[in-house]
């Protein structure tokens, strides 16, 4: 299960206490939400997508969404998201338990976006459909193993 494998991955930084597991579904952000007890923004969810030869994952706000054209101009390439199949053949995770901890394969790279900057603890899934971390934003970009912060999505912003 991955769950498991996410469990070992956090137990070995001693962080193992921070996973919370829920009788309910945390599949959405909506649902996590609701099973953390927080606001949607503060879950980060994790969005897979197609990259060369490869996978891309980006962590955002629960209250964000991917900006064609700037992952475009970040990427080079459209915004096409994984099959069920692909996300699991990557990351080893089903979709609604996306995360981007224990990720064996090597051609798997994580970007944090800037979208969950507003907060100072978020609550990405780990590593199943009723599970949740939670996490400071230094300790999300140790533990994701992040190529960076990045600046992708839209309708996150307070301005417009």
């Amino acid at each position: 299960m991955a769950i498991e494998k996410v469990r070992a991955f956090f137990r070995a930084r001693g962080m193992e206490d921070r996973i919370r597991e829920f009788d309910v579904s945390s599949a959405t952000v909506e649902l996590a939400a609701q099973a953390v007890g927080c606001e949607g923004a503060r879950i980060g969810k994790t969005l897979s997508f197609v990259h060369e030869d490869g996978a891309l994952l980006i962590v955002c706000a629960g209250d964000a969404k991917i900006d064609n054209s700037k992952f475009k101009a970040q990427f080079h390439h459209k915004a096409t998201m994984l099959t069920p199949e692909q996300v699991q053949a990557f990351t080893g995770h089903i979709i609604g338990g996306v995360c981007p901890f224990a990720i064996e394969h090597p051609n798997v790279t994580t970007y944090l976006d800037v979208s969950l900057r507003r907060f100072d603890i978020v609550y990405p899934a780990a590593g199943s459909a009723n599970s949740a971390v939670e996490l400071s934003l230094p300790e999300l970009e140790e533990c994701s193993g992040s190529a960076g912060w990045i600046d992708v999505c839209k309708g996150w912003q307070t301005d417009g």
